[in-house]
């Protein structure tokens, strides 16, 4: 089988299989059901999100904004299946992350979502096709069809021609953009991406955000993107704001923004 750089189709061999939720009248590709998040600490419990709910619609840009401490990265770590709740229920791309195994988070970051973070985590010592294909590789496909899928992505972020370059060898956005073909590579049905242009200056941020908003397009995803960058949230079709740990304000979306069918 040919591999394509958004086929998500193929299993991960050597990974257990996930059981989708049952399937909705309307498409929600998230789902967050009275969310309860605590801590035990040397001075007691701390609670950070107490029956936080909400839905992402499937196609939909969502901008989480907030003050530092609202809870932002823990909430994108519960859907990403690398944090788990105290209690509640969270779905995401169709799979209930409550009460999974360790091997079942596994297949589900590798197989269902990409991660962009503030800082690229490339690896220093392996080009960009390199950093690219490893998802892949981790996950059993040939060294040819990971290496062949690293190059198309690489070319959909406007770095064919950096391929060979290391990790720093490239500038800061050209780093930013091969995290994203990285994160985007398995073809997932959801990107999560936390402060994503939170170390670049303001243009290499418009650029890298630009790139964001057109993949989020062609590729159907369904996005969700941390930023404290006001501006940048005002492109997302929607914007939720968290204010210690607890959903304080969801702005209104606009026709002009509405998500695109997927």
């Amino acid at each position: 089988m040919e591999l394509s750089s958004t086929d998500s189709s193929f299993s991960p061999q050597g990974l257990p299989a996930l059981r989708p939720s049952a399937p909705s009248s309307h498409p929600k590709a998230i789902e967050v059901v009275d969310l309860r998040k605590e801590y035990t600490t040397g001075r007691g419990k701390l609670v950070l999100f107490d029956g936080l709910s909400f839905e992402v619609p499937a196609g939909e840009m969502l901008a989480i904004v907030g003050e530092s401490g609202a809870g932002k990265s823990t909430l994108l770590h519960i859907l990403g299946a690398l944090d788990s709740p105290s209690s509640g229920d969270v779905y995401c791309a169709s799979i209930r992350l409550r009460n999974m195994t360790s091997s079942q988070a596994a297949t589900f970051r590798n197989r269902e979502v990409g991660y962009v973070w503030q800082f690229h985590y490339l690896l220093p010592e392996f080009t960009a096709l390199e950093n690219v294909a490893m998802p892949l590789l981790a996950r059993g496909e040939s060294p040819a069809k990971a290496n062949d899928a690293a190059r198309k992505w690489l070319a959909e972020v406007e770095l064919a021609d950096r391929a060979t370059h290391r990790a720093g060898e490239l500038s800061g956005g050209e780093q930013q953009r091969v995290s994203l073909a990285r994160a985007l590579v398995t073809g997932p049905k959801v990107l999560l991406a936390d402060e994503p242009t939170g170390d670049l200056d303001s243009r290499t941020a418009g650029v890298v955000f630009d790139l964001i908003e057109r993949l989020h397009h062609t590729h159907h995803l369904t996005s969700v993107i941390v930023t404290h960058n006001t501006e940048l949230a005002e492109r997302c079709n929607r914007i939720l704001r968290l204010k210690k740990g607890r959903l304080d304000e969801v702005s209104p979306r606009s026709p002009a923004n509405e998500p695109v069918p997927v």
